[in-house]
């Protein structure tokens, strides 16, 4: 059942602000009226719009429930409180009051109307709203407490804002409470502005809460201690058994009510992408690029090597970050974090510097031209050393076939039915197929490549030279050939006309001892006289 405005204007005063008058819990309800002493400094104008604002008024009577409700009150509430007794004199510049002295007699007495009395009190009538006693089953008993904290013992009729708190014989912990509103009872919770909604502790969207620790019983207003209090994170609950339980990333301790975090970088490591490393957080962990690595669209992008650029320029292409060179330069192909002076016309400024002598102070100027150029003198027009391109092709290349010339370097190239081979030779294909090749070692266009791969011999030397021996052989073959067919053809016809002489003598050899020698030739010696 909702609470409503008009029923509650008085409960919604008394009961928001009972702590105020919980500590002294004057007041008593009877016949239809309810007695309320208030204990704040007022004097009697503030007093009466405070009993009116309540939905009451200052008290015209002194009845002996009043009587009854004074008695109650502590030697500590002595005082003088204001009543509304001034209608039945014609004195209106004092008004009446009550003076409450110890052993709880009290007097009616008359002080000036704008004097600060300790307090007053208020009259209200229960009216039509007001609630019967409430029923509740056998065994069970039901305590009755106003709205301004004091407890009704003596009534069958309770005005709006009692509560009634119900519980057994003995029982620790009540059964319920609720509250009177429009002659009914609303069990709690209820509006957490009433009251705090009947709980115990904190009330939120009429619901009670309860604090670490603790937990809500079944009547849904006391809170008790809980057996899983001691849980670090959270309770499982089997009927009357329960269980610690941890939270993921965490284990149960040894006291198995604790919870340990797990460190997932040594269990299992899950961080396996490039350039990734594992770090342990409370309860999880974390996938953090290394040093020298960035996180880009969810990976980790290497970027070490911008902090080693020589001319601090770099930049990302296909997802890999690379040094960029100044104009004038480029990257050197033999270290990535290098630049290089490169020319892309014929003629290009130098580079120098200038040096000082340390002994002689006498000053010199260094210059530096780009691979493969070289240094021309000053240009006329404005005293810069400038370089011209070197046209490797005229000074001579070591291309087996073609060469082409460009700014910085050279290019061989082959004929058809060859392929380039080793920067400059031509080598016979196979394929048939038609080759170009750069004379630079550097990509093209590369002003070194004639420089960076000298031969002992040219190539084409060494081909002639080749293709010449063995047309020299071919031809000396041949004309051995050619002298044994004409020495066998005139061997043929050869004869010794000797042999066909008559006269011919014949000699021979015959063995003779050395005095037959001497003898036939002093006989031979004769014979020619």
């Amino acid at each position: 059942m909702i609470l409503t405005s008009n029923a509650f204007l008085i409960s919604l005063f008394l009961l928001c602000g009972l702590e105020e008058m919980v500590l002294s819990q004057h007041g008593h309800c009877a016949e239809e009226q309810c007695y309320v002493l208030f204990q704040e400094p007022k004097d009697f104008t503030s007093a009466e719009k405070k009993c009116k604002d309540t939905e009451g008024r200052l008290s015209t009577v002194i009845s002996k429930h009043i009587d009854k409700m004074l008695k109650s009150i502590p030697s500590g509430a002595s005082g003088s409180y204001w009543l509304d007794l001034h209608r039945a004199t014609a004195d209106l510049q004092n008004c009446s009051s009550i003076a409450v002295r110890e052993g709880r007699n009290f007097t009616v007495s008359w002080e000036p109307c704008g004097e600060q009395l300790n307090g007053f009190l208020c009259q209200y009538s229960l009216g039509g709203e007001s609630c019967d006693g409430l029923k509740v089953g056998a065994g069970a008993q039901v305590k009755y407490i106003a709205y301004t904290g004091y407890e009704v013992r003596d009534s069958k009729r309770f005005p709006q804002g009692t509560i009634a708190v119900v519980g057994k014989v003995g029982s620790k912990y009540p059964d319920s409470k609720h509250v009177c509103n429009n002659k009914d009872w609303i069990q709690a919770p209820w509006f957490c502005e009433v009251l705090n909604g009947g709980c115990e502790h904190k009330c939120d969207k009429k619901t009670c809460l309860c604090p670490a620790g603790q937990t809500l019983l079944p009547n849904k207003i006391t809170c008790a201690a809980d057996p899983c209090a001691k849980c670090a994170h959270e309770c499982q609950r089997w009927g009357d058994t329960y269980a610690c339980k941890c939270r993921k990333g965490y284990i149960l301790a040894p006291d198995r009510k604790n919870c340990v975090d797990v460190n997932e970088c040594v269990a299992e490591n899950p961080c396996t992408g490039e350039g990734e490393e594992c770090v342990n957080t409370r309860g999880g962990f974390q996938c953090r690029c290394k040093d020298g690595f960035v996180k880009e669209d969810g990976v980790c992008v290497d970027v070490s090597i911008c902090f080693k650029c020589e001319h601090l320029l770099c930049n990302k292409t296909n997802g890999v970050y690379a040094c960029q060179c100044r104009e004038g330069h480029r990257v050197s192909k033999k270290n990535s974090t290098k630049c290089e002076m490169h020319c892309t016309e014929r003629e290009c400024p130098a580079k120098c510097i200038l040096n000082k002598g340390l002994s002689n102070n006498i000053t010199s100027l260094d210059c530096f031209c780009p691979d493969g150029y070289i240094r021309d003198g000053a240009d006329s027009a404005n005293s810069t050393e400038m370089c011209i391109d070197i046209d490797e092709c005229e000074s001579g290349t070591e291309c087996d076939h073609k060469c082409e010339n460009f700014y910085g370097g050279f290019r061989c190239e082959c004929n058809e039915g060859f392929k380039l081979h080793n920067v400059h030779e031509c080598l016979p294909s196979e394929e048939e197929t038609t080759e170009k090749g750069n004379g630079s070692s550097l990509g093209p266009p590369n002003p070194t490549a004639a420089a960076s791969h000298p031969a002992a011999v040219p190539s084409y030397i060494k081909t002639g030279s080749v293709l010449g021996i063995t047309m020299f052989l071919m031809m000396c073959v041949m004309l051995l050939l050619f002298l044994l067919h004409k020495a066998f053809k005139r061997c043929g016809k050869f004869t010794f006309s000797t042999i066909k002489n008559q006269n011919i003598d014949i000699f021979y050899l015959q063995q003779v001892t050395a005095e037959t020698y001497k003898k036939l030739s002093f006989d031979k010696q004769f014979t020619s006289d």
